[in-house]
């Protein structure tokens, strides 16, 4: 029945599903348009909304960008290639490598999103050298694991409300994460979608004439050639000392921040991590640099798409427009179904506003105080809006970009997968945050 789903599903995304560009540009106009009918605010101020807030993400654009970079050159590493390798050699057909890629990017995106979306997307890779598969399916596969990231160690809503002085703290005060991330209908929700994502995926597994497949040699990487030295400088640039003087102690600052200080994961950790080991696995500076001009090449998406949807998120917060949305949904919710409809307003409003940070800030101040009128239990409310965030990431292009740049796709080829997905993995959330 699912591959029956599936194949209308994908003739309908490949045909009518626009490059991640044209979407954007798409959803700024009715973000812009939405706030001038909806809102009634002047066209002037929209543009000011819009052009004021352009450039709000830059910081947060150049951390997406070094997640792809670094995550590609870590794992472009040859002692991390014979890992993937080794890994990928567990799946002896089509299926188990579906299944397998599927259940390795649930992992890695419980512990951190931006760590989820690149080694999904680079085992994707690696499979498909060994495993004769669908390739579309494989990397969606991939994609569909970051679903469950908001649930996970790195969600940034139950962590923002778990932390001291968190800007709603006088209302709510300090939720623990053992009411949220560690909660049971959480860690229910978690356990049933590590189960059910990897059995969808694999029974929507083409048959052999309906799949697309790659040419393995065309996912190889450029080995470099032994090149003869001949001048001082090729000694610097081939010294695997002067790469371990720096690379060592990054890796040692990295023990400190985790083991001594007790820190955490974060997008700048992560990175930093990632930049490390890279640094110290390809044992030279020449090497680290060949792996780099290969992963710039797929940062194009990032560097243009981001500030837009920066754009879109200032319209759409300083219109009043999210939260026009938010409270137009809620506003017939009870206490027990509370929680379903915010899952449903914030997957709607993350389409405009693909932030979890930025949309907590956005939906908070009408979540919040509907959960306390109607008695509702408000850490189940602040975990529906974040499932609702990670959710509709199955069909917002925007998180998808790390991964199609790495695995070479266009967003048409993997999101018709992906919107079957949406249907069964909103089923499941939305009974478990109602009944679990």
């Amino acid at each position: 029945m699912l591959k029956f789903l599936s194949r209308p599903a994908v003739k309908l995304v490949d045909r009518y599903l626009p490059d991640p560009y044209i979407f954007v540009l798409l959803l700024t106009i009715i973000a812009a348009a939405a706030a001038i009918a909806v809102e009634r605010q002047t066209p002037l101020a929209v543009m000011r909304f819009w052009g004021d807030g352009f450039w709000s993400l830059l910081t947060f654009s150049m951390q997406m960008l070094l997640i792809l970079v670094t995550g590609f050159m870590l794992a472009s590493s040859p002692p991390v290639k014979r890992l993937l390798q080794k890994l990928a050699s567990l799946a002896r057909n089509a299926g188990g490598a579906i299944i397998l890629v599927t259940l390795v990017s649930l992992a890695a995106s419980w512990i951190n999103w931006g760590f989820g979306l690149v080694v999904g997307a680079l085992f994707a890779k690696e499979l498909a050298r060994l495993v004769r598969v669908d390739y579309r399916l494989l990397v969606a596969s991939a994609y569909s694991g970051f679903v469950i990231w908001h649930g996970g160690l790195a969600g940034s809503i139950p962590l923002t409300i778990a932390t001291e002085d968190h800007f709603t703290a006088d209302q709510i005060g300090v939720i623990g994460t053992g009411s949220t991330i560690f909660s049971f209908f959480n860690l229910a929700l978690v356990a049933c979608l590590f189960v059910s994502i990897p059995l969808v995926n694999r029974l929507m597994l083409p048959d052999d004439k309906e799949s697309v497949y790659v040419d393995p040699k065309l996912l190889d990487d450029d080995t470099p050639t032994r090149v003869r030295i001949t001048r001082p400088a090729e000694h610097l640039e081939n010294s695997t000392t002067l790469a371990w003087l720096v690379g060592i102690p990054g890796v040692l600052f990295l023990l400190d921040h985790f083991v001594l200080r007790g820190g955490g994961l974060n997008l700048n950790v992560v990175n930093f991590m990632f930049l490390s080991l890279a640094i110290v696995l390809h044992r030279t500076p020449r090497s680290l640099l060949t792996s780099l001009n290969e992963a710039i090449k797929g940062g194009a998406g990032i560097v243009i798409q981001f500030p837009f949807y920066a754009g879109i998120m200032a319209i759409m917060v300083q219109s009043g427009l999210a939260e026009t949305m938010s409270e137009s949904l809620i506003s017939f919710a009870t206490e027990a179904s509370l929680p379903f409809w915010s899952f449903l307003s914030a997957g709607l409003v993350n389409l405009f506003v693909p932030s979890g940070g930025g949309q907590w800030a956005v939906q908070a101040p009408v979540m919040l105080p509907a959960a306390e009128a109607l008695g509702a239990d408000i850490p189940r409310v602040a975990m529906a809006v974040a499932w609702g965030d990670a959710w509709t990431n199955l069909l917002q292009p925007f998180w998808a970009l790390p991964v199609l740049a790495i695995a070479g796709l266009k967003a048409k080829d993997i999101m018709g997968f992906c919107l079957v997905q949406l249907l069964i993995t909103g089923i499941i959330i939305s009974v478990g945050l109602t009944w679990f």
